[in-house]
């Protein structure tokens, strides 16, 4: 007869479990300078489900032999592909804790887990410069971030015109929206919060720039004033790492009525560094602000904030009733995201933050911004690469000499992928087929550097 595997025999043998998770721990820290960054994965073997199980002991075996070799170190030093960050120790700590205790944290008549997440965001609007008064909460990351303000941002622009959305609908409201470079996670929740991908007018930014043209904005702004409009700006732009004048922008709600939200889903992380902290300046300005803890923090995925001046709005279009559920008093999270229940996401940042303090999150930010601006130099001096935008913060922005295609691009980023050192994304930037390097991770240092210019070196487009 089979044996039967159960939760119950598993308790029995925890020890063993947690030894075999705490040696595969140790060595994924230990080794991830030596993984390849990027992995090109065409099969995956499957097991066939069975009747009883086969046991977590060999779940286990299978998943180190069969599924590991073919994981990325995207969590490592030399991924400059997205905005991905890693997980330090501290944060590992406290996503395996955020497990273990298996909190819900829309309970705060029954945990402690909904405070904890209160004081990390207290402290997360303390090292971004983000004034205490600003409501907040954890999400998934910077898409539902955008989403969540985005539709506070709709039931504002319908109280303008009377209109609640949350009760009667979108109706008749006709909504502007306006950016210069608008995230594509913007277009994603414009999407879902039916207000069309199309109503999205795209303004110029400044010449060799991706900033927003100020003065385009405020013409658009003359010409719509009996329209409800979102202004979508951006700090820490995905091509460039280049930020919105958000100063600028913000004197123009002194006299034109809009709702302002900025995108700092990493660039917010540029108030921890005080050269700079300028960038930011006008953040309080911002009716909503979008921020990713596992981005640039170095929290595993996926931890993300919001923050809005409006929680009463936020919490006409989230709340939620039912006969078993306790005051809004003792449930506040609950009323004010897309999600009833979810883990204790906040856990992981509140652990990082206290274990690193303010200059720890410091040494990061300022490290890859270094590291991103001592590439962007190499790039200039060379005859193989072209730099296309100054390096305004973490991410550095070049493509192929001579001239080069959208194909040859892809080319060079597969041949790049396969040798193992290093892996980026392609974009596009002012029409040009492009190349992004983003430095993000706690861990990259000057001799990633060096392993950066010798593949960059050795993958020139004529050796390709």
């Amino acid at each position: 007869m089979q044996k039967k595997f159960t939760p119950e025999s598993d308790l029995e043998n925890l020890h063993l479990l947690m030894e075999l998770t705490h040696a595969s721990a140790l060595e994924r820290y230990t080794t991830i300078r030596e993984g390849k960054p990027g992995l090109l994965v065409q099969h995956i073997q499957q097991l066939t489900l069975t009747q009883n199980g086969i046991g977590t002991e060999k779940v286990f075996d299978f998943f180190k032999q069969e599924v590991v070799p073919h994981l990325h170190a995207g969590a490592g030093p030399r991924y400059l592909g997205f905005v991905t960050g890693g997980s330090t120790p501290a944060s590992m700590l406290g996503d395996f804790l955020t497990t273990i205790y298996d909190q819900n944290t829309f309970g705060f008549n029954d945990t402690a887990a909904p405070g904890i997440e209160k004081q990390a965001l207290s402290y997360l609007k303390e090292i971004l410069g983000v004034a205490p008064s600003y409501f907040g909460t954890f999400v998934t990351g910077a898409t539902q971030a955008n989403f969540v303000n985005l539709a506070i941002a709709r039931q504002w622009c319908g109280k303008q015109k009377g209109i609640n959305v949350a009760q009667e609908g979108l109706s008749n409201l006709k909504i502007k929206i306006v950016g210069a470079t608008p995230h594509s996670s913007a277009y994603k929740s414009i999407s879902m919060l039916g207000l069309g991908k199309q109503n999205i007018d795209v303004i110029d930014t400044l010449p060799s720039r991706e900033r927003m043209d100020v003065g385009a904005l405020k013409k658009y702004l003359e010409k719509n004033q009996e329209h409800a409009i979102i202004v979508l700006a951006s700090s820490g732009t995905v091509n460039t790492g280049d930020f919105d004048d958000l100063v600028e922008i913000a004197e123009l709600k002194k006299r034109f009525n809009f709702w302002l939200h900025v995108d700092g889903a990493f660039g917010a992380f540029a108030a921890c560094s005080p050269e700079r902290a300028q960038l930011m300046q006008g953040i309080n300005e911002a009716d909503s602000i979008t921020v990713d803890a596992h981005k640039w923090l170095n929290v595993p995925y996926d931890s993300a904030m919001q923050f809005t001046k409006h929680k009463e709005l936020q919490a006409e279009v989230f709340q939620n009733s039912a006969a078993y559920l306790a005051t809004q008093q003792f449930n506040e999270f609950f009323h004010y995201t897309p999600e009833n229940s979810r883990r204790w996401r906040g856990l992981p940042t509140w652990f990082s933050l206290l274990a690193y303090g303010k200059n720890g999150v410091r040494n990061i930010i300022e490290t890859n911004c270094t590291l991103a601006y001592q590439l962007g130099e190499w790039i200039k001096q060379s005859n193989q690469y072209q730099l296309l935008s100054p390096v305004h913060l973490n991410i550095v922005c070049f493509t192929l000499q001579p001239e080069t295609t959208k194909e040859n691009i892809q080319h060079w980023l597969d041949a790049v992928r396969d040798d193992g050192r290093v892996f980026f994304t392609p974009t596009v930037y002012k029409g040009k087929p492009a190349v992004r390097a983003a430095f993000s991770n706690w861990m990259t240092n000057e001799e990633d550097l060096r392993i950066i210019q010798q593949t960059l070196e050795k993958f020139s487009l004529k050796n390709v």
